[in-house]
């Protein structure tokens, strides 16, 4: 099973996306104070670390196994996080975290194009 070069380049920027979001989790700024105590930060951290977990399986999903839905789901994840990033943005401003959020909407939303179009069209089941 050869994957059309657009499957790929989906693949491989979807998981570099993820990646990315790993590494924002995995530095994310976890002192506790009077708003954020310290069980709400390691609740957060496992849901961030569960739902990365999710969409890595919706990828290979999507890529591996050539299921359509998952794509949809991937696209609704990203209006999602284009939403919360402009409202983290406006909130707070342009910062590191939030930089790295803007290049891994910027490399899913690449990925997602590439699964729609060219050789990729006819790769995924309905």
């Amino acid at each position: 099973m050869n994957l059309p070069g657009n499957v790929l380049r989906f693949e491989v920027l979807l998981y570099a996306s993820l990646m990315l979001d790993a590494l924002s989790v995995a530095f994310a700024d976890r002192a506790p104070g009077p708003d954020m105590p310290a069980q709400m930060i390691a609740i957060s951290t496992l849901l961030a670390g569960g739902m990365i977990l999710l969409l890595l399986y919706f990828v290979r999903l999507a890529a591996r196994q050539r299921k359509n839905w998952p794509r949809w789901v991937l696209a609704a994840a990203l209006v999602l996080s284009v939403i919360s990033l402009v409202q983290v943005i406006g909130a707070k401003g342009v910062e590191l975290d939030s930089g790295i959020e803007i290049v891994s909407c910027v490399l899913t939303g690449m990925g997602l194009y590439f699964s729609f179009t060219g050789d990729a069209q006819g790769w995924f089941n309905a």
